[in-house]
């Protein structure tokens, strides 16, 4: 069995896609691409894919993973522009390996998210940002499948900043690292501890992208390709019969 290892996006407006809905289309993929897909035993057989922290409903994303399990060999390459070919856009495979190391999910610790807030002063952001990171503890509310639930946001976020883009309206560009915990803190939580904080609401709910997922670097705060283990793990390749052959040569009489 050979497993491979992809990450995809969310682009655009498939960004409103449901994880469900992901999975779907996923499998509808695969089935078109015609991969050789290892399945679950029992009654009900299901395609071995191990998808891995999506990110929430409505939010875009340039970093998601999953895992598929194959019956026979094939160039991750190859495989995922088959797969990226059989997706619709805006859902797009942009990267695939062979696993050739254990633990995909244990190195998904944290995210980068980039939030889009139209019609906020950057100003008034990075007041809001400063309050923020200065608070100890910023408690928030949101509604959970076992009803409300009040956690702290302040503990999960490793870094935040506040910048500009430039156009002829306001608009605020927050760049967040938030380490993945339980329970898990979402952009839109941050969103409400920046209004606990500071009172700033953006007046258009925020566009939010997640950049990167991975390991966190505690020394220099930097989020880490999780698939970098598995590229280093690849055996070298083979010297090419050219080069076996110009480096055995005898060498030619001197000029």
């Amino acid at each position: 069995m050979q497993r491979i290892r992809l990450r995809y996006t969310k682009r655009g407006r498939l960004r409103f896609t449901s994880h469900r809905d992901f999975q779907r289309a996923f499998e509808r993929a695969l089935r078109r691409a015609e991969v050789p897909m290892a399945y679950s035993a029992g009654f009900t057989p299901h395609p071995k894919v191990s998808y891995a922290n999506a990110a929430p409903t409505g939010t875009g994303s340039e970093a998601e993973f999953l895992e598929i399990a194959l019956t026979d060999h094939r160039d991750p390459d190859k495989l995922r522009e088959l797969l990226d070919e059989s997706l619709p856009d805006g859902l797009d495979i942009i990267d695939a390996v062979e696993a050739r190391t254990s633990g995909l999910a244990d190195r998904l610790t944290a995210s980068v998210w980039e939030l889009r807030l139209d019609g906020v002063e950057p100003g008034d952001a990075e007041s809001a940002v400063a309050a923020f990171l200065a608070a100890e503890t910023v408690e928030v509310r949101r509604k959970t499948k076992s009803g409300m639930r009040t956690f702290d946001a302040r503990g999960a976020v490793a870094a935040l900043e506040a910048s500009d883009r430039t156009g002829d309206t306001p608009c605020a560009i927050l760049r967040l690292v938030v380490r993945h915990v339980t329970p898990a803190v979402r952009p839109d939580d941050v969103l409400s501890g920046l209004r606990a904080v500071a009172d700033l609401a953006p007046p258009v709910p925020a566009a939010v992208t997640r950049l990167a997922q991975g390991l966190f670097d505690e020394e220099s705060g930097t989020v880490t390709d999780p698939l970098a283990p598995d590229r280093e793990a690849a055996p070298a390749a083979p010297p090419t019969a050219a080069g076996t052959a110009s480096a055995t040569a005898p060498e030619g009489p001197a000029a």
